[in-house]
């Protein structure tokens, strides 16, 4: 509170309760992450964008800076303690990115691009979060590249 500058009595002006402030959290770190996937599709063919976005998400930067990078793989195991405002902003950024990932794999005419999507997001999340949970560096590492390159093989990139 103090590096927002406010104060406890501030804080509950601001918001209805902590789990107030935890659902806001949520829908601020999606907003944010979600800006950063149109950013990599941006003015660019989708299969390109889809490219940029799996090998960036995937990668030893990401899994060492969970601060700076995607609310998935970090929130997904706390959410069955957390508000149901939580859990529904929750819900409400993943379908957001599934379901613009399923756009992009629609105008690369891929079948089945809300089921592509949705396998591609939770691989994703998935290994992100195995990685970071593995305390051997090289075996993280081969578990993101390993599923870089599954991914991106089953919609059709080039590895």
């Amino acid at each position: 509170m103090s590096k927002a500058g406010l104060t406890h009595g501030g804080f509950y002006a601001h918001f209805k309760s902590k789990d107030d402030l935890v659902a806001e959290a949520i829908t601020y770190m999606f907003d944010d992450r979600y800006a950063a996937f149109l950013q990599r599709m941006q003015d660019v063919e989708p299969a390109q964008g889809l490219a940029a976005y799996v090998d960036g998400y995937l990668t030893v930067r990401h899994r060492d800076q969970p601060q700076n990078g995607c609310p998935l793989p970090c929130l997904t195991g706390d959410l069955a303690r957390m508000s149901a405002a939580a859990c529904k902003r929750f819900d409400e950024g993943t379908r957001r990115l599934t379901n613009s990932i399923a756009d992009a794999l629609r105008a690369m005419e891929r079948p089945c691009p809300e089921v592509l999507a949705a396998s591609m997001l939770s691989e994703m999340v998935g290994a992100m979060a195995i990685a970071r949970a593995v305390s051997d560096n090289e075996r993280s590492k081969q578990i993101l590249l390993a599923s870089r390159d599954s991914i991106k093989a089953r919609i059709g990139l080039d590895i």
